[in-house]
């Protein structure tokens, strides 16, 4: 018959090390908080900055009227719009500039289900990650395990609404020429592939405002669970 007690000794290394570690803005060892707990917190967590940035940015004007993801043109046709727009052709930037921002606004509901099943399907090892990770381990996390599945979901959203719009070839053509000469990136010389990609960074973005507003004030969300797991 084997030893039992490599199996004891490495629960027991295993439980305190999530005992001794100053982790999401401080575990208190006192706690003796278990693997249950942290997998529990860190869905809470999880499913909180899913829901928070969804709701915000899933809306009209959730991207056209919020700075921090608001969707500009890229490079140097950033530096050309100010050009067109001295001579006559700002209405068209602005309809450009909207359309881009609507399509994301319009992508965003899709996410929900992949989101939450992430969420769900979460092992006790992922939390165990996250707990020990940085101040925006949910939100790598979450990119981690979601950005390549939901380009797949937003991009024919995007293709969708913009070219609805009529812009998109207008937009590749002269973002093509510009990735040319290096002026833009070649991965957002193409409108669909460009606000899909701004789109996700605007969604993870938000997802770690929320992530940010738990680990500063975990008292304030009025969750037992995120209070245990990461009150300091």
């Amino acid at each position: 018959m084997k030893n039992p007690m490599p199996i004891r000794r490495r629960r027991l290394l295993r439980n305190a090390s999530l005992g001794g570690l100053a982790l999401l803005g401080g575990l208190r060892p006192a706690l003796a908080l278990s693997e249950s707990d942290a997998a529990s917190g860190v869905r809470a967590a999880l499913e909180r900055g899913a829901d928070a940035a969804l709701a915000s940015l899933g809306r009209r004007d959730g991207f056209l009227g919020n700075p921090l993801v608001r969707i500009e043109l890229p490079g140097a046709l950033r530096d050309g719009a100010k050009l067109m727009r001295g001579m006559g052709q700002g209405q068209r930037l602005d309809e450009l500039i909207t359309a881009m921002n609507r399509a994301a606004e319009a992508a965003m509901p899709e996410a929900r289900h992949l989101l939450v099943q992430t969420v769900r399907n979460i092992s006790v090892d992922d939390a165990l990650r996250i707990v020990r990770g940085g101040d925006d381990a949910v939100t790598r996390f979450f990119e981690t395990k979601t950005r390549a599945p939901l380009t797949q979901k937003f991009l024919p959203i995007v293709t969708q609404a913009t070219e609805r719009q009529q812009l998109a070839e207008k937009y590749n053509a002269v973002a093509g020429r510009a990735a040319g000469f290096g002026l833009v990136r070649k991965e957002d010389a193409n409108l669909q592939g460009y606000v899909t990609e701004r789109a996700l960074d605007g969604l993870y973005l938000m997802i770690g405002e929320e992530e940010k507003k738990i680990r500063q004030d975990p008292v304030g969300t009025g969750s037992a669970i995120l209070k245990r797991v990461f009150g300091a």
